[in-house]
């Protein structure tokens, strides 16, 4: 447990983050901040009164200003506007840059010596804002991506197999967007290789599902985006660092020559633990996996030179 975590952004997946931080006690104290008057007030009220039931002592604070969230150790931003059905994460891009640009000024006000974890659309981009605004080192700055992205990948490939999520190991790297690389060569089912279980075709279909998951979800809720893998995610990175577990999961983290790649935030196997980004694990591509990594690192770079800071 630290002292305090600290969540940017009431909206779906920041309320729902706070309360997962909140039964799972990563923190003395929970802080919620959204520039909406009353919504995270009435929401972290919400939260601490269901901490007799649920049986957590994390204090859950709501908030308009960061005087509440001083010195917070880790800080998830969720702030932005959500996807609407038809809209792509870039679409975000200009609104969205804006707001963590200043979300960013205020934690390099209040605490200079948290942990970023940025969940904000585009991802990778809002990443590079966060920390440009900052100036914090790259191992206090990580995108919560890949996570998100192996996880739906996971449960397609369980669903298809019918067989339990928990044998499925895998990993998606690369951008958060159409161009993310799901790791085939490393994709396992109980170390059964996943080729030798299921048919080239069928496992093209999860990959191209799972590169969409995000979109599937917004086509059905039609007025919001996801929230409850998402706010899993960043909550699973969280308690990656506060307990120090030296946990290997796929991060969006900034480049400096891994993968060949230097300048951009990207999605890799990286090492979590208590000083947040311990080392960027590089594992060997095939032909294809490398071409792909390319043609996503390239995705990532153009709207990131499009933003002006």
């Amino acid at each position: 447990m630290v002292n305090k975590i600290t969540v940017v952004g009431a909206g779906n997946v920041g309320a729902t983050t706070a309360q997962r931080l909140a039964e799972k006690e990563l923190a003395r104290t929970v802080v919620l901040v959204d520039i909406q008057e009353g919504i995270p007030q009435g929401k972290g009220l919400d939260q601490w009164q269901s901490a007799p039931i649920e049986g957590f002592d994390s204090r859950v604070i709501g908030t308009n200003g960061y005087d509440e969230s001083a010195n917070s150790d880790i800080i998830v931003i969720t702030a932005g506007i959500a996807r609407k059905p038809g809209m792509s994460r870039d679409d975000l891009l200009n609104t969205n840059a804006g707001i963590v640009k200043q979300v960013s000024e205020n934690i390099k006000t209040t605490s200079p010596n948290a942990i970023l974890i940025v969940v904000s659309n585009p991802l990778d981009v809002m990443s590079y804002v966060a920390m440009k605004v900052t100036g914090f080192p790259r191992e206090r700055v990580l995108g919560m991506a890949g996570v998100l992205d192996t996880a739906r990948y996971r449960a397609f490939l369980a669903e298809a197999l019918d067989v339990s999520v928990r044998d499925i190991q895998a990993m998606v790297l690369g951008g958060h967007g159409d161009t993310m690389v799901p790791l085939i060569s490393y994709t396992s089912v109980s170390g059964i290789p996943i080729t030798q279980l299921m048919s080239q075709s069928t496992l093209d279909g999860i990959v191209e599902r799972t590169r969409t998951g995000g979109a599937e979800i917004v086509k059905h809720l039609k007025t919001g985006s996801a929230y409850y893998a998402p706010s899993a995610a960043a909550v699973q990175m969280c308690e990656a660092i506060v307990n120090d577990q030296k946990r290997i999961l796929p991060c969006a983290a900034w480049l400096q020559g891994e993968y060949g790649m230097s300048d951009l935030f990207l999605g890799v196997p990286c090492k979590l633990g208590r000083k947040g980004l311990e080392q960027i694990i590089q594992v060997e591509l095939t032909a294809a996996e490398k071409d792909a990594l390319a043609k996503s690192a390239d995705a990532v770079r153009e709207p990131m030179a499009a933003v002006k800071l």
